[in-house]
């Protein structure tokens, strides 16, 4: 790869891949992998899906990019879809390119209908690539939730009472990201989200779920914001729901919608045919197969799998088909890391973590080999920790 700018942050660990097949990836060699990392956590149904390729080929023959002044009847029909799975009825959606795309035109959109705004953040969450999303010198607001273990679903600890009083009373918008956590994978208890959305509608706020990494049944439901009980204003939608085509979708509630009349956000690939064509049928495939109830179902199963390795020196966390290893141990985690890619498995390295999110449609046998692995693999390396 000697004409690519290397910029990622991450080692290119497998120089050749040739074909693919629902997790499983084929280098030139011949050698099998299984993506256990769905791509960029991209691929909700797999590689090589073959509903979604032909939804792309057969909308190759008719028109995949549209302009400012003509459309396509595909685009609004995706938008049908996506809006009868958040649940924002009467509401609006555009499609865009990528998540981080979403997550800047609903930050612009919540400015153009607050004026003033003071975006809040949970501490460590990731929004996307944009130096507006990154950049958090000003107008932001970061809360920090972790460091308690004593907060509940419906208890608040007095430590985090106490940094709810501290927010500022010009917070205007929330921008809640429901469990990747800078991609170690968090689940911040439920009445603190339901207190924080709470403060920042009395202000006359606006509630933006990011669900670029959480959406689309990684959390065992449509979207991780339905494990908190709240109802957001507007909804960032990207990776899953293109199954690994470049699409992302922002979502704005019929509230929302109303206070928008002048505003103004184009971009080339906005609101094009092939994209919302994909989406509308990862939606459907999802729906067809009920893979929402089956990744809470295959969730529960292989998390206790992988709580069967924990020990005083890995922790394991995850809901639905989102985990994370904490191996408490970088060099420790980039060993077993790098054995995995040898054994023929790929997932995500953060640090001490590894991460795994699995395609929805991975089947029990596929995690169990995996699983099989991974504890020969941690048996072994774990001895001379």
């Amino acid at each position: 790869m000697k004409n690519i700018l290397d910029c990622t942050g991450h080692k290119l660990k497998i120089l050749n891949i040739l074909d693919s097949n629902g997790v499983y990836l084929f280098d030139a060699q011949g050698k099998r992998y299984m993506d256990l990392e769905s791509g960029i956590w991209c691929t909700s149904l797999g590689h090589k899906n073959v509903r979604i390729n032909n939804v792309i080929k057969k909308q190759l023959d008719s028109i995949m990019h549209a302009g400012f002044c003509y459309s396509s009847e595909i685009v609004d029909n995706a938008a049908k879809s996506i809006l009868s799975v958040t649940g924002l009825k009467n509401g609006r959606c555009v499609f865009l390119s990528s998540g981080s795309e979403a997550v800047e035109i609903l930050r612009q959109a919540a400015r153009h209908s607050v004026k003033t705004p003071k975006t809040l953040v949970l501490h460590n969450a990731e929004l996307g690539a944009y130096d507006s999303l990154t950049d958090r010198k000003h107008g932001w607001y970061g809360f920090e939730w972790k460091n308690c273990e004593e907060c509940t679903d419906s208890i608040i600890c007095d430590l985090h009472s106490e940094a709810l009083n501290n927010i500022p009373e010009d917070v205007t918008e929330f921008i809640f990201e429901p469990g990747s956590d800078a991609g170690l994978v968090g689940f911040p208890p439920k009445a603190l989200i339901q207190k924080i959305a709470s403060l920042v509608r009395s202000n006359g706020g606006k509630i933006i779920a990011n669900e670029v990494t959480t959406g689309i049944g990684r959390t065992g439901k449509w979207f991780g914001y339905q494990h908190y009980d709240i109802k957001p204003d507007m909804i960032a939608l990207g990776k899953g729901i293109g199954n690994g085509y470049p699409v992302s979708v922002a979502v704005f509630s019929e509230n929302t919608t109303s206070e928008l009349d002048t505003f103004k956000y184009s971009q080339s690939h906005q609101n094009d045919p092939m994209g919302a064509a994909v989406a509308n049928e990862v939606i459907n495939i999802i729906k067809d197969r009920d893979l929402i109830k089956d990744a809470a179902r295959k969730g529960k199963i292989f998390i206790s799998q992988l709580k069967s390795l924990e020990r005083s020196n890995i922790k394991i966390r995850g809901r639905g088909l989102m985990f994370a290893i904490d191996f408490m141990n970088e060099k420790t985690a980039e060993k077993i890391y790098s054995e995995l890619i040898e054994s023929g498995y790929i997932v995500c390295n953060r640090g001490s973590f590894l991460r795994i999110d699995p395609p929805l449609t991975i089947t029990e046998d596929e995690y169990g080999e995996f699983i099989t692995t991974l504890s020969s693999i941690v048996d072994r390396e774990m001895i001379f920790t």
